[in-house]
């Protein structure tokens, strides 16, 4: 099963997303991994990833850092069931955009990530993959912001498309917009 969980920032869709994982691993022989998909630029990122690190930690989570081509990701987990918490698309979609190695177009950035994404939904257990909604400030930047902005909406479209259950949380409160329904 794959769920998205969208929100603005602060919004609690991170630690909504921990929250999924833990209930739909609860009483259950899975291991719980968190892919985070945050570049490390310098010291203070470095700091920030150990913090996150230790919180999930006492959640029972095995974190992996993995910045792109997040599908070499499985390549890293153990045999068996697995319930995994992607943290988060905004990142992974800068990595891709903004990146100096192998410029790639919009076009193929969110094929590699949705065809990433795939893959990996067909190999595990239960997918929780967290994403920005970044569209909401009615502001026009420059040309590369806007790029990124469009290329994060057409992705959150794609997500929502293969996901089983979408999830947009507002101020902590989880609003279901899509549901899986088996007739």
């Amino acid at each position: 099963m794959m769920i998205l969980i969208i929100g603005g920032s602060g919004s609690g869709k991170s630690s909504y997303g921990e929250d999924m994982i833990s209930f739909l691993s609860k009483g259950r022989d899975i291991k719980k991994y968190y892919l985070a998909t945050m570049e490390i630029l310098d010291k203070e990122g470095r700091k920030k990833v150990e913090r996150h690190r230790r919180l999930r930690r006492e959640k029972g989570f095995f974190t992996i850092e993995q910045s792109r081509d997040i599908h070499k990701a499985l390549n890293k987990m153990d045999p068996g069931e697995k319930a995994v918490l992607l943290e988060c698309i905004s990142n992974l979609v800068a990595n891709e955009i903004f990146s100096e190695k192998n410029p790639k177009s919009e076009k193929q950035i969110e094929e590699k990530i949705i065809r990433e994404i795939k893959i990996i939904k067909e190999r595990i257990t239960d997918f929780v993959v967290v994403s920005n909604n970044i569209f909401e400030d009615g502001i026009v930047y420059n040309e590369e912001t806007m790029q990124y902005i469009y290329t994060m909406g057409r992705m959150n479209q794609e997500l929502a498309a293969i996901a089983d259950q979408v999830v947009e949380v507002v101020v902590g409160i989880p609003l279901v917009v899509k549901q899986q329904v088996n007739f």
